[in-house]
Order: structure tokens, then sequence, then C-alpha cells
């Protein structure tokens, strides 16, 4: 039976933004996502609904919800000091609308805009995938899609980059740092005293699974390097942005990682040596790079360590190079 502290879902790693569990945030997404904010320790938390209602002047795309009479101002509306994006909502227009008022408004949609702030609100994204297979023959809009418009529309009103301050799910290295956390707790639980040397990240997918894996393993690398050399814990160039400027993993994670091993299977998305055009080596290493806006394309970084037909072969060579078949 497998425990909630071996399922790591995109948005898992935010229970370690500790810093941001007291502060007021707005989530925008579709489903139980008041929920889960609160299931991941934040403390108040505003949907993107209860703003529209607190501020219904601010959406007003579709004219079928324009209110009427002018209503009444608000009052009592907490000011807003970050927004979390679970994944991609259903009214677009309205949640693009709102959370550009957010960042503009410095968390105050209902004030007359005076200067634009930058830096502005911190911004935690989950789950960049710009597209998704699903029944239909081609690909669907998924959040890296959201988070595209997202970005042009406020570098096009505002002359500035949205900057995040995380970006959540694979093939963000905060993901894989997250995983190393949660295996060196079950390593401990059951009582291992020999430190935890390689990961093993098994996937379908190369632009995410074996990407993400790809680049936390170059992580890795550069900070034990750094570790090694320096006598420190890490050095800016040795990770993203992202990595763990924010969490307070240094304490747990000593750093005795010093590789993640990507292992690529062929019973899903990629298909070794079939002749589907969209599992060629051309789909990921072409010029069309379907990766976030802030991680930049490495062709190295999609090939895998190793290829295997399934999981189970992919556990089996787990075993093997751990010596433990």
């Amino acid at each position: 039976q497998v425990s909630p502290e071996q399922v790591i879902l995109s948005h898992s790693p935010l229970r370690l933004f500790s810093q941001f569990h007291q502060k007021c945030m707005l989530v925008a997404g579709q489903g139980p996502v008041e929920e889960n904010a609160l299931n991941l320790g934040f403390k108040h938390v505003v949907t993107i609904e209860a703003l529209r209602k607190a501020y219904p002047l601010l959406d007003m795309v579709d004219q079928s919800r324009r209110p009427k009479e002018l209503p009444p101002p608000a009052t009592g509306f907490p000011t807003i000091e970050g927004v979390i994006l679970f994944g991609e909502p259903v009214r677009w227009e309205t949640s693009l609308q709102l959370i550009i008022d957010v960042l503009l408004s410095n968390g105050n949609p209902g004030v007359e805009l005076q200067d634009i702030p930058y830096p502005h609100l911190p911004v935690l994204a989950c789950n960049m995938d710009l597209l998704w297979m699903a029944e239909a023959k081609m690909p669907r809009f998924g959040h890296g899609t959201f988070l595209l418009c997202l970005e042009n529309i406020y570098k096009k009103v505002t002359g500035r980059e949205l900057k995040y301050e995380a970006l959540i799910g694979k093939p963000s290295p905060v993901t894989y740092r997250y995983a190393e956390y949660l295996i060196k707790q079950q390593a401990e639980k059951q009582g291992w005293k020999s430190p935890i040397r390689r990961l093993y990240a098994v996937g379908d997918n190369p632009m995410s699974d074996v990407y993400g894996a790809n680049l936390y393993n170059n992580y890795l690398k550069s900070a034990h390097q750094n570790q090694v050399q320096a006598g420190v814990k890490r050095s800016p160039e040795a990770a993203s942005p992202q990595t763990e400027d924010h969490l307070e993993l240094r304490k747990d994670c000593n750093n005795s990682v010093e590789s993640c091993e990507s292992i690529l299977v062929c019973t899903g998305v990629y298909r070794h040596n079939a002749d589907d055009p969209r599992n060629t080596e051309e789909c990921t290493t072409g010029t069309v790079f379907h990766g976030h806006r802030d991680f930049c394309f490495d062709p190295s970084l999609v090939e895998a360590s190793y290829i295997v037909q399934d999981v189970n072969d992919a556990v089996q060579l787990a075993f093997k190079k751990e010596n433990w078949s």
C-alpha cells in the first residue's frame, strides 16, 4: 500500500514553502484548489471566484456576466500577498485579467492604479506542460499554455518580464529535490544507515521525465563538485534559481546524493523505434522547444541514461546497478 509520503503531485513541494503559508494567497486553477492549498499548509487563501465576487467590475470580457448595476465598494477584503497557479483554469479570460490586476495593483485590485510595482508579488506556478495528449487526435492546451499567455500579457502591459518565485513540477529541479527529501525520510524510517548516493528517475516522456532527471543530475554534479572544491553547500551557478533558495531542505538533504540516473520506458509517450513520427528523435531534438520559457533547451538533457521496455525492467536495472539483484 502506497502512503501519502510516497506520492508526489505537481504541487506537493509547496509544503516546504513555509515562508508563504501565513500570507494571503490568490489561488488559480480548477478543482478543489482552495482545499489543496489548505492541505499544503497555506492558512489564508482567496480564490479567483471570491476575488471576482468582491470586485465584479474587474471581469468585463463576457458581456453576459457584467453587473447590471454599479455594485457597492468592497469592504474588508484582504490585501493579496502572492499568487499560486495550480493548473489551467476554466475561464481563461477571467483568470488572466484578475491575476494581472492583482500583480499591477500590488494585491489591491479595488484601488485606482498608481505606479506599477516591480518586482511584483511572488508567483508560484505548478505544472508547466504546454500540451498534453487526451482522446483527441491533436494535443490539448496544458497549464504551460496558460502561463505563456500570462507572461506575454504582463510583458506587453508593463514592458517587464513576469518572474516566478518558483516553478514546480517536472522538469523543475524543485520537484526532484523534494523527491530526494521524501526518499531520505523513507530511508530513515526503514532504519537505513548508509547514505543514499544515487537516485533513479523512471518515466516515459523524454521532454519532462528525462529532461528533469538529467537537469537535476547536472545540479547534483555541480553542487557536489563545488562542495568538494570549496567546502560549501551550494554556489549560485550550481543550480536553477528556483532549486532551493526558498526551500528548507539544507538541514534535511546533506548533499550525500551524487547523481540522478534517468531511465526511459517504452510503454507510454515514448516508443522505441516505432514508426509513429511523434516518437522519432526529431520530436525531442527539433527546433521547436515546448518547454517553459525559463528552462533553456539542451538536446543532451533528453537523452536517457538507460532505455528499457517497462517499469519492471527499470526496477530490475536499478537493483542490478545497486548490487541488490
